[in-house]
């Protein structure tokens, strides 16, 4: 059953910034007066399902195999997860799709057609890659390498600048001032930025994502997480993510795909259904002890029955209808617990949350196991 992920509507960013929220197909995308480049790049974006069969793969001179029949869908659009200890096979599977490395057995089919079948070299540049070092060419600017894709297509010299204008544009970034600029001249959060608009620069119906950002200190991770989801909401790709982090996996999935060592999968679902029906004890302990709270964290405040104002004392601290359930509790523990006021996007109070009423919440969704 598919279980919305309420965690994905965050506030604005740098990201959110540009685009439309609701994204059409590449038919639909018809560029209006009023539309920007950045809309029209978000609203023309393409994906395709993405379906792994009985995918095993072993290394030659190894005993065990690194990954045992792995069989799962991800819908076109959505964002799996793939998390789970060292040696789960997480990064296997990942080289497997883009044909980095042979199949053993099964097949893995992109928009119904077996990859197998493809010219490895043409599917891989079919493929948008964001890894964890970003990977952007220090000797090319910024307009260069978001260009690197469609130059090896063959696109035209204007259809490419145009494509580098609407995706700094949607990413937040200054095309006029941004597109001369190297690497070496760019904050980590904007070259994190760039690596996404390059992976995006050639309209790929999937993204392959490994541990993005992983290597980005954690307030500056939180945000990098906020703004991807936000233009997520407009391109709506097809993406692998891989992590070994849950927290990031419940923030990032639509679904998650949860492997244990020797490559078998445990359990694939939802994060609200893996947190409320673990498959297993080794879910249940990867998932943690605290999946209660984590559960906070897929509800945002505006979905709550709040409690009205009247009688009751307003809260000092305020916070967005946007706002997780998991990131109010923090709020509310570092205030001495007194009530939350919450706040639409035009600052106008929509009720209060109180402990009493978390703690009524977690205690409905104990009882619906």
């Amino acid at each position: 059953m598919k279980t919305e992920n309420t965690a994905h509507r965050e506030g604005s960013s740098a990201f959110a910034e540009a685009g439309e929220a609701e994204p059409k197909t590449a038919r639909q995308a018809q560029r209006g007066p009023g539309e920007s480049q950045a809309e029209h790049a978000a609203a023309g974006s393409k994906a395709a399902e993405l379906e792994l069969r009985g995918v095993s793969k072993r290394y030659d001179g190894q005993r065990e195999p690194a990954l045992v029949d792995l069989s799962l869908t991800v819908p076109a659009g959505e964002v799996c997860v793939l998390v789970g200890p060292s040696g789960s096979g997480k990064t296997t599977a990942m080289r497997l799709i883009n044909r980095m490395i042979s199949i053993s057995e099964g097949d893995i089919l992109l928009g119904g057609r077996s990859v197998l079948t493809r010219d490895a070299r043409e599917l891989r540049r079919e493929i948008g890659y964001v890894i964890q070092q970003i990977g952007l060419f220090p000797h090319q600017t910024v307009g260069e390498n978001i260009a690197t894709v469609p130059g090896l297509l063959g696109w035209p010299k204007e259809r490419i600048a145009a494509r580098v204008n609407e995706l700094l544009e949607l990413i937040g970034l200054d095309a006029q001032e941004m597109a001369g600029r190297y690497p070496a001249q760019l904050s980590g959060g904007q070259r994190q930025r760039v690596g996404v608009a390059r992976a995006l620069a050639a309209d790929p119906p999937l993204m392959l994502m490994d541990e993005p950002f992983g290597a980005i200190d954690p307030i500056n991770r939180a945000r990098l997480q906020d703004e991807f989801l936000a233009l997520q909401e407009k391109v709506r790709k097809t993406v692998v993510f891989v992590t070994h982090d849950i927290d990031e996996a419940i923030k990032m999935g639509d679904r998650i795909a949860i492997l244990r060592e020797g490559g078998r999968l445990a359990q694939y679902d939802t994060p609200r259904e893996i947190l409320i029906h673990p498959a297993d004890d080794f879910v249940a302990e990867f998932v943690g002890a605290d999946r209660s709270i984590k559960r906070l964290s897929l509800t945002t405040l505006g979905e709550l029955k709040l409690i009205e104002p009247n009688g009751v004392r307003p809260g000092a601290t305020r916070a967005s209808t946007q706002t997780s359930v998991r990131d109010a509790l923090s709020m509310m523990l570092t205030t001495g617990g007194e009530a939350l006021t919450v706040v639409d996007a035009d600052d106008r109070v929509q009720g209060l949350l109180t402990l009493a009423l978390i703690e009524q919440l977690l205690s409905e969704e104990t009882r619906a196991r």
